[in-house]
């Protein structure tokens, strides 16, 4: 018996056949087709298995996956902005102060004790106050006490105020005689005083139009 022919029944046997009444040439015919179709079946799981690992390598080196990558981080702006539009405007070389509709004459420090501009904050509030006399305005005099005194702070922590000047009634919208602060009609720094509130924004511009008129110096 050939070595072909042998190995063909050890297969059927190998698989639970039993033995046909085949004749030797058809045993080995049908050993050959079950060796070509193993041999096929051995070859599609390769191909397929190439192809598998191709399309693994062409993913990860090409980014095919569909998790998109995070948008870059927004620049920081620094603190949040204040909002636009003011609760009051102090215009200084007109000498007046714009709050809900009505301008108010006021009187600031003059070229020599300039007012600070800039948008600043109310953060206190005294229905009156006693200023030393030079921070009043005066040379020499007694400590002074003004009314409705708004107190207002900037960004970088400078503090000043709004009040009445009672001493010089005629300054506010004429002439500029304090020593930085903002002046203003008794009544007039009342009806300020209630206006604006704690936390309110003022924007101060401008500078003073005059010196302090010789006359009113004291």
């Amino acid at each position: 018996m050939s070595d072909e022919l042998t190995s063909g029944l050890r297969e059927l046997a190998a698989e639970g056949e039993t033995l046909p009444a085949l004749s030797g040439a058809e045993i080995r015919g049908r050993a050959v087709r079950r060796r070509r179709r193993r041999r096929t079946s051995v070859a599609v799981a390769g191909a397929s298995a190439a192809v598998a690992l191709a399309l693994v390598v062409a993913v990860n080196l090409g980014g095919g996956h569909t998790e998109q990558r995070p948008a870059p981080a927004a620049s920081p702006t620094g603190t949040p902005s204040l909002p636009a539009t003011p609760d009051a405007t102090v215009d200084l070389s007109r000498r007046v102060i714009s709050v809900a509709g009505r301008e108010l004459p006021l009187s600031s420090g003059s070229v020599w004790a300039p007012t600070g501009t800039g948008r600043m904050m109310v953060i206190a509030k005294e229905p009156a106050k006693v200023l030393p006399a030079t921070e009043a305005g005066f040379k020499d005099a007694y400590d002074l006490k003004v009314p409705w005194v708004i107190e207002f702070s900037a960004s970088d922590g400078t503090a000043n105020y709004i009040a009445g000047l009672t001493y010089d009634e005629k300054a506010p919208g004429n002439y500029d005689r304090t020593t930085g602060w903002i002046g203003l009609r008794t009544a007039d720094a009342k009806w300020l005083y209630a206006q604006l509130q704690l936390g309110s924004l003022i924007d101060i511009e401008g500078t003073a139009p005059s010196p302090v008129p010789t006359a009113t110096a004291r």
